[in-house]
């Protein structure tokens, strides 16, 4: 049965140069038939690789499989101008999720509004524990800074959730900012992977403007917030807004954009290893 860990070797092993089945193969000691079904499973679950057969038809065809270019990203002048948006961005100032909701099907999405001084206050952090362990392979990440794996509200420890994921063999990679003043975070996350011997979390660094999580490439939870300006007649308290999308375009379209953000940025890791020459 292919698992996270399994999927994590097939596609580091890809990611490096593209490698043929029987290579694969070798490489995960499993015979071709198990090695060609994998690289189709990921295919098709994930869309991190891709697969091109020379010498199709004969005694001689060889398959390969490589790295998805993920290029071709949007199907609409809709979803092409969000990416333009998305790509060039780096603040969740510079773009709203309702900008996304809003061309979802009704029957695909829903809304929920809260005020409050941060997420824990705004009492939502019992669904967002919910939708996490909703997860049966793996969850993406857009952040900011990591923040949110602080939170608790004395009920829900979000840490201790993807603790448990980890636990459970969850595949958990990130998008956010990794710098001095985050760095904490990172490290508190990236943690869990020496405490149970999974390399389970990844994090890439890469500024932008969404807060979202794609889980099971089934939904999508979006979320955005307006601040108090402090002027008359305008926001008086903070107000978050959370968005789920069970929308199958949509979710590929997100999936896609979330794939060729990580595979074009540096690993945390060595991110965090030059920060701390810096110190």
């Amino acid at each position: 049965m292919l698992d996270n860990q399994e999927i994590k070797k097939i596609e580091d092993f890809v990611y490096a140069k593209p490698r043929s089945i029987q290579e694969i193969a070798e490489h995960i000691k499993k015979n071709w038939r198990t090695a060609d079904r994998y690289v189709d499973e990921i295919k098709k679950n994930f869309g991190t690789l891709d697969i091109r057969v020379f010498r199709e038809g004969t005694r001689g065809a060889l398959k390969i499989v490589y790295w998805a270019s993920i290029e071709k990203i949007s199907n609409s002048i809709f979803q092409e101008q969000l990416e333009q948006i998305i790509m060039q961005s780096r603040k969740k100032e510079d773009m709203r999720a309702f900008d996304i909701f809003q061309y979802v099907p009704d029957k695909n999405k829903e809304v929920w509004i809260k005020k409050g001084k941060d997420e824990s206050d705004a009492g939502r952090l019992n669904e967002f524990k919910d939708l996490l362990l909703q997860a049966k392979k793996q969850i993406l990440f857009f952040s900011g800074n990591l923040s949110f794996v602080n939170f608790d509200d004395g009920k829900t420890n979000v840490f201790r959730v993807l603790e448990e994921l980890v636990k459970k063999g969850i595949s958990i990679k990130i998008i956010c900012r990794v710098d001095f003043t985050g760095s904490k975070n990172v490290e508190k996350l990236l943690s869990l992977n020496f405490k149970h011997g999974k390399e389970l979390i990844e994090i890439h660094n890469r500024e932008q403007p969404l807060r979202a999580t794609i889980v099971d490439n089934n939904l999508i939870n979006l979320k955005e917030f307006n601040e108090p300006t402090g002027r008359k007649n305008e926001l008086e308290e903070k107000i978050f807004i959370f968005y789920t999308i069970k929308n199958k375009e949509w979710i590929e379209w997100l999936s896609r954009i979330f794939w060729k953000m990580f595979s074009s940025s540096i690993d945390s890791k060595k991110r965090l290893e030059e920060m701390k020459k810096i110190k």
